[in-house]
């Protein structure tokens, strides 16, 4: 008798696994209610569940395309297309998102279908001004080499690149090579990526093949330029440089590229003119066409320009807040203050010392070079870095620490000793700068033992004190705890507890 009620209880048992399609009607359901963040979410859980259904691929994209995630965008439409070729409204959305990202043979071609299968259809009208923009706008953009699977394969590199997987964007686009020998964009990338791995030469050696076998291609020009630029290789820049000034690009890709390059370099004036000439035009670029157009605009004298396109950057990219131009020439000291020479910092960076690398992190906070350091490949390598380097290096990107945060508060307080330090002497000089190189010495000493930095004026004043100290310099407490604002008893105390931190005083 129990047996039989186990069996009859199986029977009325509804076995529920949620399938593509149900997610897809959750998402519609979602949309249809204005929960556009939930229908988003629905809709990736469907393509999970379903990545051949076409129809959830195409409506995915869709939300990608309204979200301006074109390359997303164009992976999901793709898909759709492969596997149903003949639908009107995917063909459609393919016009779409090949015109966004610039693939403007395909926009041409999937809007012309479109309106062969569907002369009176939902989309006909839009298909039409894709083809009037592309016709009316055909000279101003540059037929891209390559097929258009050629141009998907190198979009997936880049996007390697953009997350840092540099050996795996490296693969991708040898592949891509050895397949299509003179798709010399794909080898333009590739020399990018040996560079960002610390292979120079092999970038060069590859930049210099395509100017063999593509004479006069502006991006191995540019990119070689970039090169002898931070290997300081005035000989080679100067020779880059007499070619790039001379060159009169029309196409926007090409103007973009030579402007951004020359204000990289400190060729304001030519950048100016080229990126100015493109925003004239009605232009609508990205984060990084309004950062170099500002930075070149305000150094060759356009200061009102340079400020309305700093606003425009803020709105697509607020995180570059703190970078203005204008405040790398308000913070610029005279000629000897080290925290605004390029080498000095370098160097520190690529100390073998901790102690070393952190001072570095400090002085990027400040220097007028911080946007150029940061860009480099090789000079901050945050992957290396120990915790103690991500916190200074985070401190120098202007990051908001939370200072209920046990860690963050000390970590805060430590670093407020040498902005102190800074504030004492108005900029470091090669005077100053062993004071400083002890503090971070003792800095990391400190940390390692978790010590709180309580008192940041009184650490900076017995810092100051020790080397003064240290190099038979007349001084007494008295004026170095007038100087800090603190008693001489607190000074006495912390020159006492820091003193515990230097290398080999408990021998």
């Amino acid at each position: 008798m129990e047996k039989k009620r186990q069996k009859e209880n199986q029977t009325n048992i509804v076995s529920f696994i949620p399938t593509g399609d149900y997610y897809y009607k959750k998402s519609i359901q979602a949309m249809n209610s204005g929960q556009m963040n939930k229908a988003y979410k629905y809709l990736q859980r469907a393509v999970d569940l379903s990545p051949d259904d076409p129809m959830i691929l195409l409506q995915l994209a869709i939300i990608e395309l309204e979200g301006q995630r074109f390359e997303e965008a164009y992976d999901l439409l793709r898909r759709a297309y492969q596997i149903d070729k003949d639908n009107p409204e995917i063909i459609f959305y393919m016009a779409e998102v090949s015109g966004c990202i610039g693939i403007i043979h395909d926009a041409k071609r999937f809007a012309e279908q479109y309106l062969q299968i569907e002369p009176e259809g939902a989309y006909a009208d839009e298909a039409a001004e894709i083809l009037e923009f592309v016709d009316f706008e055909q000279d101003d953009f540059e037929e891209l080499e390559g097929s258009a699977e050629d141009l998907y394969r190198q979009e997936q590199a880049r996007r390697c690149m953009e997350k840092g997987d540099f050996p795996e964007a490296i693969k991708m686009l040898e592949d891509l090579i050895e397949d299509t020998p003179d798709f010399w964009s794909a080898y333009n990338n590739l020399a990018l990526a040996y560079f960002y791995v610390g292979e120079a030469e092999q970038a060069k050696a590859l930049l210099n093949t395509v100017l063999r076998e593509n004479k006069g291609n502006l991006h191995a020009l540019c990119n070689l330029t970039v090169i002898a630029y931070y290997e300081k290789n005035e000989e080679d820049l100067k020779d880059l440089l007499e070619v790039l000034v001379k060159i009169q690009p029309y196409l926007w890709e090409h103007r973009y590229k030579l402007g951004a390059t020359l204000a990289l370099v400190g060729q304001y004036d030519v950048a100016f003119k080229w990126l100015r000439s493109m925003q004239k035009r009605g232009y609508v670029g990205d984060a990084g066409f309004y950062f170099w157009l500002s930075h070149a605009a305000y150094f060759s004298g356009h200061e009102e320009i340079s400020k309305s396109t700093w606003e425009q950057l803020l709105e697509l990219d607020p995180d570059k807040e703190g970078f203005e131009p204008w405040r790398q020439e308000e913070n610029t000291y005279s000629l000897d203050a080290l925290e605004h020479d390029r080498d000095y910092i370098v160097d520190k960076l690529e100390s073998d010392y901790t102690s070393e690398r952190i001072f570095g992190l400090f002085l990027l906070s400040c220097t007028a070079h911080k946007q150029e350091i940061i860009a480099h490949p090789k000079w901050v390598d945050v992957e290396q870095f120990n915790a103690y380097e991500k916190l200074f290096l985070a401190y120098a990107l202007g990051h908001q620490f939370d200072m209920k945060n046990k860690v963050e508060a000390s970590f805060i307080r430590a670093v407020s000793v040498p902005e102190i330090l800074l504030e004492q002497y108005g900029k470091l000089t090669t005077l100053i700068a062993p004071m400083f190189q002890m503090w971070f010495v003792l800095c990391e000493q400190a940390l390692m033992n978790n010590y709180r930095f309580t008192n940041p004026a009184a650490i900076a004043g017995a810092n100051d004190y020790l080397f003064r100290s240290s190099r038979m310099l007349k001084v007494t407490k008295k004026e170095i705890a007038q100087q800090y604002g603190v008693s001489v008893s607190t000074l006495s105390k912390y020159i006492e507890e820091i003193l515990k931190f230097l290398p080999d005083t408990h021998n």
